[in-house]
C-alpha cells in the first residue's frame, strides 16, 4: 500500500468516526416535551426537577386570550410548566404518574390555597399519543378518586413566565418553603391520595 493510499484510508476512517460521533451525539440529545398545569408553577417546577430524566422545567402561561401574557395580565390562561425530558431515561407515562399524584385532581376551583381559574389543573398534550395516554390515565384516576376536574387537551401556545418566576424555589428557598407549607399543598395531596401521594418523587418529598 503506497503512502497516498494509506493517508486516504486514514482520512476516511477519521471522517467516519467523526460522523459516527456526530450521529451518536444527536441521538443522545433527542428530547421530548410535556406541559402540565398543577396550580402554582413554582411547586410544579420543584417536583419535576427531581425526576430523573427531566432536563429542564420552565414556568409559563397557556390556554388564555392574550399573547405575551404576564403575571398581572393573563386572562384565561393557567399557570403551567413546560418540561423537557430525555425519553431514554423517563417516559411520558412516568411523568403522568408523577403529575397526577402531586396535585389534587378533584378540585375544580384551583389548587390548595390558590383559588381561581389560573390555578386549575390541566394536561396539554403535544401530540396525539400524549393525548391518548393522558385521557387513559384520567379515566384511571377517576376510578381511584371518583371525580376528576383536571382537563385534557391539545397544547396551544405556551408563553414563558417572567424571569423571577423561573427556579423560584431555588432562588428563594425560605419564602418558597413557607408558601408551600402554609398553602397546605403537601398535606392536602396526602389527604387526597393516601399511600399513593407523590408516586415517583417520594424520596424528594421526604
Amino acid at each position: 500500500m503506497n503512502r497516498r493510499s494509506a493517508i486516504a484510508l486514514a482520512s476516511a476512517a477519521l471522517m467516519g468516526l467523526g460522523f459516527a460521533g456526530t450521529a451518536g451525539s444527536t441521538m443522545a440529545q433527542e428530547t421530548e416535551t410535556a406541559i402540565f398545569a398543577g396550580g402554582c408553577f413554582w411547586c410544579v417546577e420543584s417536583d419535576f426537577d427531581h425526576v430523573n430524566g427531566v432536563m429542564e422545567t420552565v414556568s409559563g402561561y397557556i390556554g388564555g386570550e392574550n399573547e405575551n401574557p404576564t403575571y398581572r395580565n393573563h386572562p384565561g390562561h393557567v399557570e403551567a410548566v413546560r418540561i423537557t425530558y430525555d425519553p431514554s431515561k423517563v417516559t411520558y407515562d412516568k411523568l403522568l404518574e408523577v403529575f397526577w399524584h402531586s396535585i389534587d385532581p378533584t378540585d375544580a376551583g384551583g389548587q390548595f390555597c390558590d383559588r381561581g381559574h389560573s390555578y386549575t389543573t390541566a394536561i396539554f398534550a403535544t401530540d396525539d399519543e400524549q393525548l391518548q395516554k393522558a385521557e387513559a390515565t384520567k379515566a384511571e384516576v377517576k376510578q381511584d378518586l371518583g371525580e376528576v376536574a383536571t382537563t385534557v387537551s391539545k397544547a396551544p401556545t405556551f408563553w414563558e413566565a417572567e424571569g423571577y418566576h423561573q427556579d423560584y424555589y431555588q432562588k428563594n428557598p425560605l419564602k418558597y418553603k413557607y408558601y408551600r407549607t402554609g398553602c397546605r399543598r403537601d398535606a392536602t395531596i396526602r389527604e387526597v391520595w393516601g399511600d399513593k401521594a407523590f408516586m415517583g418523587i417520594k424520596e424528594h418529598m421526604g
